[in-house]
């Protein structure tokens, strides 16, 4: 697992970011307190949030989340969990690596954290959240499960679950995954265990989550009706963009006012640098000015730029974002969860059912080189060594398509234009 730390927050592209901090890990100050909603999420963090608005919450509140480390396999980033965790607090966030929405929350060290529930607290240093303790706020459940392995009783509530570490001596407590008798409430040594893990997942199906296997029992929460997050666009090279939950199609040549009307507001605006592949070309003007007449529209909430002519005020690029981590733009954008298919693919495309050899976010780098053919040499681009921790990636074109692609294969732009 790479692990992105929060003093390196301003490299790797979360907003609003401050001047790092050189507090060491491990000191800060008293346990925290945040609300406890069973199946619903923990202080700011909602289940089913998206990354992007996790770390924003972040940002927010730099003097309470001083310390935080972004954790993701950098070889197959796809593979498992991206993780935002807070060691001074003891807890972290799992995200679904492909849609990138929280869909686990796991204290991993109870008496780090204060968690408040019906204006009762429980777990920190002062608040022990034992046995009796769980089972007096909570109340009553079904008998719990035993993991004979890890030695882990845990109990379940919905959308809640406590995990207790039962010493080897009192294992015959537990048998074949059931309780004996009683829920150990207190052991035969006149102790009550003390939970050591509490998660907190999507309470609307029936599923049990705590350690081990369990952990991938919890799913991210169904998205409201009408949500544009992770919509499909579908890309036709050379020709348009369909957004198909809004339904709004987007040519190349379309003005700035087109976009209002369709998209909406843009998040931002700013003027084009001089594009730096331009000396490859064959006319090669070489500018003296590092802005150039163009200007982009950018919709971060969409993972989407629009590049226009400074002189036409036509759309002459669309530039789509991956959101991977361990890339420089990570956390500027949210995920576009693009669809391109090329001019030969005839009739009308619908939502879940693109052709077999199309390119999306997952499509890795061998995959579009089988579709498209080999896109020759690379270009490299650094992104500037002494702002970008990450690395160069490399950039391939194609009539119509160019494609940034990360050291791991995956893709972290595409720019679609008309040659």
């Amino acid at each position: 697992m790479q692990q992105l730390h929060h003093q390196q927050r301003s490299t790797v592209g979360l907003p609003g970011a401050g001047p790092p901090r050189r507090r060491c890990e491990g000191t800060a100050m008293g346990a925290i307190t945040l609300d406890l909603r069973p199946g619903f999420g923990i202080g700011p963090f909602n289940l089913g949030m998206a990354l992007h608005e996790a770390l924003a919450q972040v940002e927010h509140q730099p003097n309470i989340y001083d310390v935080v480390h972004v954790k993701y396999l950098d070889e197959e980033p796809l593979k498992l969990d991206i993780i935002i965790s807070f060691p001074d607090h003891g807890f972290h966030l799992r995200f679904d690596p492909w849609s990138q929405r929280l869909r686990l929350i796991e204290v991993y060290d109870v008496k780090r954290l204060h968690m408040r529930y019906a204006n009762s607290l429980i777990g920190g240093p002062s608040a022990l959240a034992t046995f009796v303790a769980v089972y007096a706020l909570f109340g009553p459940t079904y008998p719990g499960s035993y993991d004979r392995d890890r030695g882990i009783y845990t109990l379940f509530y919905p959308g809640l679950s406590f995990a207790f570490p039962i010493p080897s001596q009192y294992a015959y407590c537990c048998q074949n995954g059931d309780v004996s008798a009683e829920l150990p409430l207190e052991l035969p040594d006149g102790t009550t265990p003390v939970a050591c893990r509490v998660s907190v997942y999507d309470g609307s199906s029936d599923s049990k989550v705590g350690v081990g296997s369990l952990l991938d029992k919890a799913s991210v929460p169904p998205l409201p009706a009408g949500s544009l997050y992770m919509e499909e666009v579908h890309a036709k090279l050379g020709e348009e963009l369909w957004f198909t939950v809004g339904g709004q199609r987007i040519p190349f040549g379309a003005s700035p006012q087109d976009v209002w009307t369709e998209l909406g507001r843009p998040c931002g605006i700013h003027q084009k640098q001089v594009d730096q592949m331009v000396i490859h070309s064959a006319s090669d003007p070489r500018p003296r000015t590092t802005l150039c007449g163009d200007y982009f529209y950018n919709y971060f909430s969409r993972g989407l730029d629009i590049l226009f002519d400074g002189q036409t005020h036509k759309i002459k690029k669309f530039v789509l974002h991956t959101n991977f981590p361990g890339h420089s733009d990570f956390n500027t954008y949210m995920k576009c969860n693009f669809v391109i298919y090329g001019t030969d693919d005839k009739g009308t495309i619908h939502p879940g059912s693109a052709p077999k050899n199309c390119i999306t976010p997952s499509t890795k780098w061998e995959q579009v080189k089988e579709i498209l053919g080999d896109g020759g040499r690379a270009a490299i681009q650094t992104q500037g060594s002494m702002t970008n921790p990450f690395g160069s990636t490399f950039v391939y074109g194609y009539p119509n398509v160019g494609f940034e692609v990360m050291k791991n294969g995956h893709i972290a732009t595409v720019t679609l234009f008309q040659s």
